[in-house]
């Protein structure tokens, strides 16, 4: 009488209306399957290898991480997933992309998508010294103070296409507004190779760093006081120290040094000639 619905379970009493359920819920499981597309700037699911995060809406609780994977057809990869619950998504891609609310259809395959065109950031120094070693720049969208990314030079990273501000944390800084990234592009940032400068002190004291630009002076470090001989790279330009011994109880006694620093060259500084 019930073929015309499915699989008819006769539970007469709890045990058999356990074991039922047991039967449907397992069913169900087994069958309901997904997947997730993301999407590239012409919306074909070409992008993949993000980490996705699925979190159960309800509790906040996280159900499943998960690498998105292409299958050896080249299509996403097909996932099986509880479809008692509510989802949402997290792509963790710079910057993340969400899937708000995703509904699962039990017994059905869920094809579900996000927008994430990708395109590639590559950071370099030009020369060959070893100095961009340990330099980093951050990474931040156009015209927002939050931080994305803090990226290392001689790498190259993945972002959402789109503008973004960088600021390489070199001495002095170097800040670069709205560097496009374009889908499936690798875009070069490539900065000059700093100088060195040695600069000795010859006594404890007080110094600031200024850089000259155009009769102006911008301070861009704070000398050791506990130290009298110290060694920066610098990016080439020209620049001034201010600096007084610790034990001097006068200003007159403050000394003024200019001095240019050029890509690949050693500048030794003698504050106390």
């Amino acid at each position: 009488a019930f073929n015309c619905v499915g699989t008819y379970f006769d539970a007469t009493n709890e045990k058999d209306l356990r074991k039922a359920l047991n039967i449907v819920i397992s069913q169900a499981l087994n069958s309901t399957t997904m997947q997730v597309n993301l999407l590239d700037n012409a919306g074909r699911p070409t992008e993949t290898d993000a980490g996705m995060t699925f979190t159960d809406l309800s509790s906040g609780k996280v159900i499943y991480n998960y690498i998105h994977t292409m299958n050896n057809r080249g299509f996403p990869d097909t996932l099986i997933v509880d479809p008692l619950i509510i989802y949402r998504v997290d792509i963790h891609t710079i910057p993340p992309v969400a899937i708000d609310t995703l509904r699962i259809t039990p017994g059905k395959h869920t094809v579900v998508a996000a927008s994430t065109p990708q395109g590639y950031l590559q950071l370099k120094m030009a020369g060959s010294s070893n100095a961009s070693k340990g330099l980093q720049c951050i990474i931040r969208k156009s015209g927002n103070s939050q931080t994305l990314n803090v990226q290392n030079f001689g790498e190259t990273e993945k972002y959402i296409t789109g503008k973004y501000d960088l600021e390489v944390l070199s001495l002095p800084r170097i800040s670069l507004s709205d560097i496009e990234i374009n889908q499936s592009h690798t875009t070069t940032i490539e900065i000059p190779e700093p100088g060195i400068a040695v600069i000795r002190k010859s006594f404890l004291g007080y110094g600031t760093l200024l850089l000259s630009d155009k009769n102006k002076l911008t301070r861009i470090y704070d000398l050791n006081d506990n130290l009298t001989l110290e060694t920066l790279y610098l990016q080439p330009g020209n620049y001034r120290i201010v600096f007084r011994p610790k034990n001097s109880r006068a200003t007159l006694y403050s000394v003024d040094r200019s001095f240019i620093i050029e890509s690949g060259k050693t500048t030794d500084i003698q504050l106390y000639k």
